[in-house]
């Protein structure tokens, strides 16, 4: 009987989907993992819940998180977690996300070409960012690393990080915001293949 692939869920950035560069870089380097690469709802109320449940029903090996999907992917306690440039704090981030519509940069499976962020959607990050740490058990804590960029010029989440989880779970790379393939192959990979015993 073939054993079951190993499960890799990928949480993308703010403005992606799930059909980003990122997850086809991860397909193409794991060819003999199954990723698995939702597209997030823009409402963090919607987005939530959604991802938890995914998690509880895909009972994923690793979660990997990019931006506005590491600060997502932090949350999802119990599970083995790696974040990338965690976008913790994305009310703040004005370069990024602020009221209005925005295009997106990849197809999304509803076909939508723009997002629209309201005061009600800022105002939800606002309450759930306030929120985000809470209950890291003893047992969780162990199973968030993170990676950060020394040239990121966005996101700035080390700080936050190292607030929570031991230092020794933080890492830096030479690299900027985004996961592109060199960031790839130097830096996600390897941590993938060490937190998963590879």
């Amino acid at each position: 009987m073939e054993s079951e692939k190993q499960k890799i869920l990928y949480f993308h950035g703010f403005a992606s989907s799930g059909a980003s560069g990122t997850a086809q870089l991860l397909r193409r380097a794991l060819p003999d993992f199954e990723i698995i690469a939702p597209d997030i709802p823009l409402d963090p109320r919607e987005a939530l819940p959604f991802l938890k449940n995914l998690c509880d029903k895909e009972q994923p090996d690793l979660i990997l998180g990019s931006s506005m999907g590491g600060m997502y992917a932090q949350q999802m306690r119990g599970h083995l977690r790696l974040l990338s440039n965690p976008a913790f704090w994305m009310s703040r981030m004005s370069k990024v996300m602020k009221i209005g519509t925005f295009n997106y940069l990849n197809k999304r499976k509803d076909k939508q070409m723009q997002g629209r962020v309201t005061k009600e959607i800022m105002n939800a990050f606002r309450e759930m960012e306030d929120h985000q740490f809470d209950g890291i058990t003893p047992e969780d804590e162990p199973l968030c690393h993170a990676m950060f960029g020394r040239h990121d010029p966005l996101a700035r989440g080390y700080e936050s990080f190292v607030e929570h989880y031991p230092e020794s779970q933080a890492a830096w790379f030479d690299g900027e915001h985004r996961i592109n393939d060199y960031v790839m192959k130097q830096t996600i990979l390897p941590k993938i293949k060490e937190m998963l015993y590879l």
